[in-house]
């Protein structure tokens, strides 16, 4: 790992205790700093989904960014954050389908 993952994940790290700790300023510089990551899952999220879908990546971040800073569930590391983002964005998918085929 180069020392410039390390800083990253240390910064990470440190972003995740402050959030533990109450601090209502870290999970927006948290997902600053882990965005490329989520837009990535999300993307994956999106591979298995219909071509017509009405959700894009963004839109999927931005939602799973809400729910999560609504929840937090004591994130361990950086692992376990990505983890219940992954989650949580299925979570958002099926949700989505749902209503969709509700309408129908």
């Amino acid at each position: 790992m180069s020392a410039g993952n390390t800083d990253k994940n240390n910064r990470i790290e440190e972003l995740l205790a402050a959030i533990d700790r109450g601090d209502s300023d870290a999970m927006p510089k948290l997902i600053e700093a882990i965005y490329p990551e989520l837009k990535r899952l999300a993307h994956f999220q999106l591979a298995g989904e219909r071509p017509d879908h009405t959700l894009n990546t963004t839109a999927i971040v931005h939602e799973a960014y809400l729910r999560l800073a609504a929840n937090n569930d004591g994130w361990k590391d950086r692992k376990h954050f990505l983890r219940a983002a992954a989650t949580v964005m299925r979570h958002l998918l099926v949700d989505h389908a749902r209503k969709r085929n509700a309408a129908k």
